[in-house]
């Protein structure tokens, strides 16, 4: 099974580094806003999902499905460097919960 490459949870350790050094708020705090930013970046999906199928008349289409994968690419960033704030070990942690969806769905 081939799983995120080294590199990306390179450059996600870096963003929560980065986030770290720039956080005016405690460890604690910031551990639990990482984890509330990844319901904001849904709420984009799901704007982006409503522009792309033209939903709200009042907006149109105002928004494509490359939108939508943009905003998915970032739920899925924002997950992973919150995971990487919750642990020391996310790749791991990360890795080993997909064997197990894997092994269970597939």
């Amino acid at each position: 099974m081939t799983t995120l490459d080294a590199s990306t949870w390179e450059t996600v350790e870096r963003l929560r580094d980065w986030l770290d050094a720039e956080s005016p708020v405690s460890p604690d705090e910031a551990r639990l806003l990482r984890v509330l930013k990844i319901g904001e970046e849904f709420g984009e999906v799901a704007e982006a999902l409503h522009g792309a199928w033209a939903a709200n008349p009042r907006k149109g289409a105002s928004h494509t499905w490359q939108d939508v994968q943009k905003e998915l690419c970032d739920v899925a960033l924002t997950t992973l460097v919150a995971l990487a704030t919750l642990t020391p070990d996310a790749q791991k942690v990360f890795e080993e919960r997909l064997r197990q969806i894997a092994d269970r769905s597939l």
